[in-house]
């Protein structure tokens, strides 16, 4: 359907395996490139609403697309119940203590997009608010040791066990929980 990205040669600045299912899935043909040199910086006193799309922006900059490149970025976080701005973990024990706040609670995940051209740089952002039922510790140490959420904002997949016993609802996009609100891509890519 996205015939108009046909002229570009598309690259996913990402090295998650759920966002280049999900834009696979979109029916795009991309390649994967994956810079690890950029400084993922947070101005002091950003909103936590703001990082995401912030931090995805930086992503795209650091590229400097040709006449048909195409990049997209994309960055995802946890804004915990109170307030606070949770990336990946650090460890386990890093993990086990944000999968504690974040049980019997609700939290907002925020994925901030960019798309980056020669001629053009566009980004957005989408919230999605997840309920957690309360999670037992015995449950927490279990997808820790068997699914090694290290690389997940909030240390969780929705899509894998923990979010099949622990998640009670959700509030907008089930696919920004796993890392790219690919409906919302879509409709921006169209216009590319």
């Amino acid at each position: 359907m996205l015939r108009n990205l046909d002229k570009y040669d598309v690259v996913l600045a990402s090295g998650s395996p759920r966002r280049r299912e999900l834009l696979a899935g979109l029916g795009v043909r991309f390649r994967v490139e994956v810079r690890d040199d950029i400084e993922e910086v947070v101005p002091k006193g950003m909103l936590a609403m703001q990082v995401a799309e912030h931090l995805s922006r930086l992503k795209a900059q650091a590229y400097r697309p040709d006449g048909n490149q195409l990049i997209i970025t994309a960055d995802t976080i946890v804004i915990g119940p109170h307030g606070e701005v949770m990336g990946k973990p650090h460890d386990e024990a890093d993990a086990r203590a944000m999968l504690q706040m974040l049980s019997g609670a609700t939290h907002s995940v925020v994925t901030g997009v960019t798309v980056h051209t020669a001629q053009r740089l566009q980004s957005f952002s989408a919230q999605t608010q997840v309920e957690f039922d309360t999670l037992s510790d015995e449950e927490i140490d279990y997808y820790i040791e068997n699914y090694r959420p290290m690389d997940k904002a909030g240390a969780y997949g929705i899509q894998e066990w923990i979010g099949y016993i622990g998640v009670r609802g959700i509030q907008g996009s089930f696919y920004n929980v796993m890392g790219l609100p690919v409906q919302r891509l879509y409709t921006l890519l169209k216009t590319f």
